[in-house]
């Protein structure tokens, strides 16, 4: 029904306007809506449209500017009434009336690519294109030909106005990605795919193009996931897959050059099986083939050996069965790969590169053969296969260096590499193996030379760096020098071989404990585990790091190696492999074991005297003191013939094993009865200095004396002077302290000698904050050297870092990068430029496992929080780091050291809660802190700081109770009785005032230096008390004896001067007054910065007596006392009335009103101020 009744609709419609056409024949507006109506309507009755095409023909003729009319003769000529001409004609005429038309457009473009008339189709797209900004069609159509014709960077500019027509088209996204790709704009182009992929996610040429840009890139994950994306809409896609193989072999060479050989390896078996999946979908492809033998045979190559047993007893059993089966499977996949080469060479025998494939992979499968014996009766394959690729390319280089590298013929290396330079001089790959070459054959000066040529040409090649390091000898290289040509050549080219030299060089250079070597050698390991001198390296690059199980294990492994893999050359290594099992054996503690090796290789007759050495050691261990001497007695009757080097650490050996086992007196005297001439060495020097050190009775001063002029080296002689100052702090002191005085002279006279030398500065610092004498702390952080760029840590010795940490502790103006008061809080003012905290923070970077760092860092945070009078985010940042500190509990309840910083962890964050007002957590902490088991001295603190809690709760009971705890307890710091007096004086504790001063006194006895100034510092503590209790006589005697003490503190004297001017204000006597005059002269000249209120407080006293021009002269030294920002109203008012004096006018009244301006709630600024008004109005 309704659909009879939109006919009837329509039918109304029609006949209205066939009824308007008739009466106006002449409207072509009405003609063109009927020829419309009409067209529409002949969908259903096609007879229809050929009256509508009449209506259109009269329209066009009544408006022909109707592009419209034209578009609909055109749709009529080319699907009802087939003449493609004259649709042709009526399109163009459309598009010509109306660029925008794409309708008209669209159909003209059909039509001429139905014809192939593309050059007709570009010059209607790029007409309507130039006519109209709007036209996308034509940009559309028009970047689709010129892409099609690979006018690519024209396609580019016409799919980009495209796409403002059509932005979700994903053909043109996919186009424009394709002409940005072949463009060379990767960037754009994975841009303009990943948003075709977006619109449309089947879009598979689009994966397989992002993922090929990917690869060219040097994107291999990315490039895995785009081609895995494009696998699950096409599984079976040659490109996809071929792609995604590419992309495991791509990213498999990366984690091989990182040295992550196992994930590359796992990689390649992934990259297998994808390539094996490739050569089943197109095996008649070569180079499907050709990548399924890459991918082999880099498996072959960069296979890890792994060991099963490596952390326990190493089984020789698993060890030879691992190995074998390493290289089973390396040959295997080596097979494999010339297998896949030379299909690849049958599909495409003219590809001249396939054969030099076959033959490395023939020279690689030949490697791992279990029997691999040259047959010279036979021409070998890869020989054979070179010379098949130079007759098809005999212009190509690297053919001829790729038959030098395969050829075991020297004649016909030669000729190989010399006719490759003659096609290319500036090969440098083929100058480096001509180097090479030269060097086996013995020519070593043709070697330097060609090994020169090569580096100058390519320095980034590593057999050239190789090469100068092997010919150190020939070009007279030290050490060091080849070990870094070597370990360049490692960087560059991590090639077992390289690697081993590189540990064979670091035995001589100092450098074998380090990073490179130790990462080097293991990585050699994995791909040759059947070199027993890769073994034996290994095991001394770990004895190097002190990992002797680890070198026990890699010996034994050795010695596997060397009885199954190893040829006959190779027997002569067996005797250094067990000394060297030996000597690990006796250091891990495996003492018995160390002398069964010993006596197996004395059975053979083959102990030499580096194995005298560690069966004497190892029967010592083991208690057999007898045989011990016997051996060393052995060791003894062949120092004559020794070469010297081996004389002297045999000679020194001796002497400790005489000190060990007879003792130092036996010691001493076999080293008396020894010949002088055998003391000529600086390792003799130390042994016999180190003995010296320890004997009270000086018996070996003569031979000490005589043996230090070996000692010539600068590292030795530093060693020597901290040896000297052991010597000094032992024979100086007594059995309670050491003679750190006599230490600090010493080592201050080495450090005039070796300024530079950071280990006899920072030992020096060390030993200035372990005494106890106030002066040092300032010389301490002074003397330290803080090198960031050369961090080095020095193995039982505190780094400068750990010294200016304690020093801020000890004196909190040695690390404050700003000084807050404006009167100097030091005397010595040690300001470090960036402040302890900074150091500190750089050093906990550097080494964020270290506990020492954050325990230091945490108490300097503590130091400066409490010099900001603890402020939220300060107390935070302490009780976050003291959290962290203290959740690191694996330590040995023997570690006394560790015990004591914990307890001051717990004690800083006991402060910080103190300060807060949690007290019930200091509690909790202060407690947790007196279960430790430290000495009394440490815990009265925390018992100080109980005292503190309890006053601040007004718990009066268990304060007396805590500060009973203290006087029982004790401490050597002044400070802690200190702060017991302030506690004492203010709650009224103690009714006699003589037990705390007792006990200071008694705390200051082993001080030599600084015992007045801490007496000195004890009297004005108690005048200070005195002060509060309002006792100003108390207080001045006190202040009094304070300023007896020889070490002048101007402090001292400005507080006795202050003190007698109230005195004299109180008693109005006048001696006060020159008391006051005599100790504020000497505030002013003892200082070394001019000291605020000093000058203010000496004018008062001077006028006070009459001396006008004497205040005068103060009152200006005054105003230079102060910092620009500190100055204060009372001074601006004492500047107005000197101002009164000098001068009259504005002058005066600018002071006063500076000084209310400042503080306008003074009454006696105002009445002055009046005074001047009305003065000036007199």
């Amino acid at each position: 029904m309704a659909l009879e009744g939109e006919e009837e609709c329509d039918f109304s419609a029609l006949k209205q306007l066939r009824e308007s056409a008739s009466s106006n024949p002449d409207d072509a507006d009405v003609r063109f809506n009927l020829g419309v109506v009409l067209w529409e309507k002949g969908e259903r009755r096609p007879e229809l449209r050929h009256e509508a095409v009449e209506h259109f023909m009269i329209a066009a003729k009544l408006n022909p500017q109707n592009a419209a009319t034209f578009r609909y003769l055109g749709h009529y000529y080319a699907r009802v009434s087939p003449e493609p001409q004259r649709a042709l004609k009526c399109y163009q005429r459309a598009v010509a009336l109306n660029p925008d038309d794409s309708d008209a457009g669209e159909a003209i473009c059909d039509l001429l690519d139905e014809g192939g008339q593309d050059n007709l189709m570009i010059a209607v797209c790029r007409e309507a294109s130039e006519k109209s900004a709007r036209a996308f069609w034509a940009f559309r159509r028009l970047g689709y030909l010129q892409a099609h014709h690979k006018n690519w960077a024209e396609a580019i500019q016409s799919l980009q106005q495209a796409i403002r027509g059509f932005p979700t088209s994903a053909d043109l996204w996919e186009t424009l990605g394709l002409a940005y790709g072949r463009m060379g704009m990767f960037t754009a182009a994975l841009k303009s795919y990943g948003r075709a992929v977006e619109l449309d996610d089947s879009r598979i040429f689009a994966l397989v193009e992002s993922g090929n840009i990917s690869l060219m890139l040097g994107s291999f994950r990315k490039g895995i996931e785009q081609f895995q994306q494009a696998l699950i809409i096409s599984p079976h896609n040659v490109s996809a897959n071929y792609g995604l193989a590419s992309a495991f072999l791509g990213l498999a060479k990366e984690c091989v050059n990182s040295g992550a050989f196992r994930w590359g390896a796992s990689l390649l078996e992934e990259a297998t099986e994808v390539s094996t999946h490739v050569t089943s979908l197109a095996g008649n492809f070569s180079c499907s083939w050709k990548l399924h033998g890459d991918i082999q045979l880099m498996y072959a190559r960069c296979n890890p050996w792994t060991e099963e047993a490596r952390p326990g007893q190493v089984d020789e059993i698993s060890f030879k069965s691992s190995v074998s089966a390493w290289k089973r499977t390396c040959f295997i996949a080596s097979r494999n790969a010339g297998r896949s080469y030379q299909r690849a060479l049958h599909l495409a025998p003219w590809l001249a590169n396939a054969y030099i494939d076959v033959a490395i992979a023939a020279d690689v499968s030949l490697s791992f053969k279990e029997s691999a014996k040259d047959d010279w009766s036979v021409w070998p394959i890869a020989e054979k296969m070179c010379f098949g690729g130079i007759l098809l390319e005999g212009y190509n280089d690297e053919f001829w260096v790729a038959l030098a590298c395969l050829s075991s013929n020297a004649a016909l290396k030669q000729h190989a590499l010399v006719r490759g330079l003659q096609l290319d001089v500036s090969l440098a790959v083929a100058w480096a193996y001509l180097g090479k070459l030269y060097r086996l054959e013995g020519e070593k000066k043709l070697a330097q030379q060609a090994f020169d040529r090569a580096r100058s040409i390519e320095p980034s090649l590593a057999l050239p760096w190789a090469g100068m390091s092997a010919d150190a000898d020939v070009r007279k290289f030290e050490q060091n020098e080849a070990y870094e040509c070597c370990l360049r050549a490692v960087q560059i080219s991590p090639v077992a071989d390289f690697q081993i030299g590189l540990a064979k060089l670091a035995l001589h250079s100092s450098c074998l404990s380090s990073s490179e070597v130790f990462a080097a050698i293991q990585q050699a390991l994995l791909h040759i585990p059947h070199y027993p001198e890769a073994h034996n390296l290994n095991g001394l690059v770990c004895e190097s790091r002190s990992d002797y199980q680890g070198a026990v294990a890699s010996y034994r492994l050795a010695r596997y190696a060397l009885k199954y893999f190893a040829d006959e050359t190779s027997e002569s290594h067996s005797d250094d492999i067990s000394i060297n099992l030996a000597r690990s054996l006796c250091m891990a503690g495996n003492a018995s074991e160390a002398v069964e090796e010993c006596e197996h290789l004395r059975q053979k007759g083959q102990l030499d005297t580096v194995g005298l050495h560690i069966y004497a050691l190892g029967l010592w261990r083991l208690g057999k003191n007898d045989m011990a001497l016997s051996a060393t007695r052995s060791l003894a009757s062949s120092i004559l013939s020794m070469e010297e080097n081996l004389a002297a650490a045999s000679i020194s050996f001796i002497c400790r094993m005489l000190y060990n086992i007879s003792g130092q007196e036996s010691a001493i005297t076999s080293i008396l009865k020894m010949p002088k001439q055998l003391f000529s060495s600086s390792k003799i020097s130390f042994i016999v200095s180190a003995i010296h050190v320890l004997d009270p009775n000086n018996q070996l001063e003569a031979v000490v004396s005589s043996s230090r002029s070996f000692v010539t080296s600068r590292e030795d002689i530093i060693s020597m002077h901290m040896l000297i100052t052991v010597g000094k702090l032992l024979k100086s002191g007594n059995e309670n302290s050491l003679g750190i005085q006599k230490g600090v002279d010493h080592l201050r006279k080495a450090v005039h000698m070796f300024p530079n030398s950071s280990v006899l500065r920072n030992l020096l610092g060390y030993l200035l904050l372990s005494s106890k004498e106030r002066g040092y702390l300032c010389p301490a952080t002074r003397c330290s050297s803080l090198d960031l760029s050369d961090y080095q840590k020095d193995d039982g010795l505190k780094s400068a870092y750990e010294i200016v940490g304690a020093g801020n502790v000890a004196c909190y103006a040695i690390g404050s990068p700003n000084q807050k008061f404006p009167l100097p809080t030091c005397r010595r003012q040690c300001y470090s430029g960036s402040g302890a905290i900074q150091v500190l923070q750089k050093y906990l970077h550097q080494e964020p496992w270290n506990f020492n760092a954050r325990y230091l860092l945490a108490v300097n945070c503590l130091q400066k929080t409490r010099a900001e009078k603890f402020p939220q985010h300060g107390c935070h940042v302490v009780e976050r780091l003291t959290a962290v500190a203290l959740s690191d509990q694996n330590f040995s309840i023997k570690d006394v050291s560790r015990q004591y910083q914990n307890f001051q962890l717990l004690l800083c964050a006991a402060e910080v809660n103190l300060q807060q007002g949690n007290n019930t957590e200091c509690f909790r902490l202060v407690r947790s802190a007196l279960s430790t088991s430290l000495h009394s001295n440490h815990l009265f603190f925390a018992h100080l700081l109980l005292c503190r809690a309890y006053a601040s709760e007004e718990d009066f009971v268990n304060l007396h109770k805590e500060y009973k705890y203290c006087l029982e307890l004790g401490t050597y710091s002044h400070i802690g009785w200190i702060c017991l007096k302030f506690i004492e004086s203010r709650y009224g504790l103690q009714d006699d005032s003589t037990v705390l001063a007792l006990k200071f006194e008694d705390c200051s006895k082993d001080l030599k230096m600084s015992w007045n100034i801490w007496t000195a510092l004890f009297s004005f503590v108690q005048g200070l008390i005195s002060i509060s209790l309002g006792d100003f006589v108390a207080a001045e005697e006190f202040f009094s004896q304070a300023c007896c003490v020889p070490d002048d503190e101007s402090c001292f004297f400005l507080c006795h001067g202050a003190i007698c001017m109230e005195l004299a204000r109180q008693k109005c006597e006048s001696h006060y007054i020159t008391r006051a005059i005599r100790s504020l002269k000497k505030a002013k000249d003892t200082s070394a910065d001019p000291l605020p209120l000093v000058s203010l407080l000496l004018g008062q006293a001077e006028a006070s007596l009459g001396s006008k021009e004497k205040w005068l002269v103060n009152l200006r030294d005054e105003w230079f006392s102060w910092p620009p920002e500190n100055r204060s109203a009372e001074l601006l008012f004492q500047m107005h009335l000197l101002s009164r004096e000098s001068s009259h006018g504005d002058s005066t009244m600018r002071w006063i009103l500076r000084a209310i301006h400042m503080n306008p709630s003074c009454s006696r600024y105002w009445k002055f101020l009046l005074k001047e008004c009305d003065d000036s109005l007199i």
